[in-house]
């Protein structure tokens, strides 16, 4: 008997894109989620902010919101800072309504980036609109498509996903949580104390990291979706 793969949906971006002879708007992702999720046993699938996403949620044995531009910060309460950019507020309207029927089907959940700050603000905190003012440093985003390294340590429960409790992962924020929704535990900062990873109080799998576990060859953070997403599916 051959065994279904967990149906990993992820999340993708809209935007203008340039390829083959076409030069149109464009449903797209990174191909790095997709081949991660193939190798940890997932079958991948691509969930664009059309329709009603939330309605997929019963339907998937797992889900990853990915990275992307900044959330409206009117969404926390705030004014934009300057700094603040590609807002599409028709990705912030449908992933903030998967992300929700997610956490209500108790749904094996991985935020990446952007992800996590969905995750935080859905459920009450606010963002820190331009890291550097308060890091006082751009190695988090240290230059327009490129990766920083910036070492962080992990809590216990993320360090045995990852078999250590260090890691130098790759980074691509401006911004990060400032004040930690209520439900969520750290469970990751780098050494100037910006919050790197969170995971939700009461659930089996929900977490979200600021990093981009996706830049790097090995998974554990997929491995470990894909298996929780195994046992429920």
């Amino acid at each position: 008997m051959v065994m279904s793969r967990p149906v990993i949906g992820i999340t993708c971006y809209v935007e203008p894109a340039k390829f083959t002879v076409w030069d149109m708007t464009t449903a797209l992702l990174p191909y790095m989620y997709v081949e991660h999720i193939a190798r940890a046993g997932g079958q991948p699938v691509i969930i664009p902010p059309a329709g009603v996403p939330a309605e997929l949620a019963g339907r998937l044995d797992g889900l990853i919101i990915a990275g992307g531009g900044d959330i409206d910060p009117a969404r926390y309460g705030s004014r934009p800072h300057e700094q603040t950019g590609y807002i599409r507020k028709f990705r912030d309207e449908a992933e903030f309504g998967l992300m929700r029927a997610a956490l209500d089907h108790g749904l094996p959940f991985l935020g990446i980036c952007r992800g996590l700050q969905v995750l935080n603000v859905e459920l009450g905190g606010t963002l820190q609109q331009h890291l550097p003012d308060v890091a006082g440093h751009t190695g988090h985003s240290p230059a327009p498509g490129t990766f920083g390294r910036v070492p962080v340590r992990l809590s216990p429960s993320l360090a045995k996903i990852y078999g250590d409790d260090e890691l130098t992962p790759a980074h691509y924020h401006h911004q990060a949580i400032d004040r930690l929704a209520d439900g969520l535990e750290i469970t990751a900062r780098s050494d100037d104390g910006t919050i790197e990873a969170v995971e939700v109080t009461g659930l089996p799998f929900a977490l979200a990291v600021q990093w981009h576990p996706e830049a790097d060859e090995d998974g554990p953070l997929f491995d470990a979706l894909v298996t929780a997403a195994g046992r429920v599916g």
